[in-house]
């Protein structure tokens, strides 16, 4: 999937502020159940963004999905 003009840019993660962990699509479903993950919303350098919402961080597309972690998509370039 490529982003659309509009995804907002969001940097790369700053470890002294709050972020979601990131996955790459298939680990995703190797969650630890016992991870105390937020549901209902993701974290990126402390700002809050809802399910479903995707960010770019660098040239990679995120989504923000269950649990609230984010996923790899792909690239934020078209090919």
């Amino acid at each position: 999937m490529t982003a659309h003009h509009d995804t907002l840019q969001v940097g790369a993660p700053d470890p002294e502020l709050r972020n979601s962990p990131i996955y790459d699509e298939m680990e995703r479903d190797s969650l630890d159940p016992d991870l105390a993950i937020e549901t209902g919303a993701c974290y990126f350098n402390d700002r809050r963004f809802s399910l479903g919402d995707y960010v770019c961080s660098g040239d990679e597309l995120l989504k923000c999905e269950e649990r609230g972690v984010w996923v790899r998509r792909g690239s934020c370039h078209p090919a």
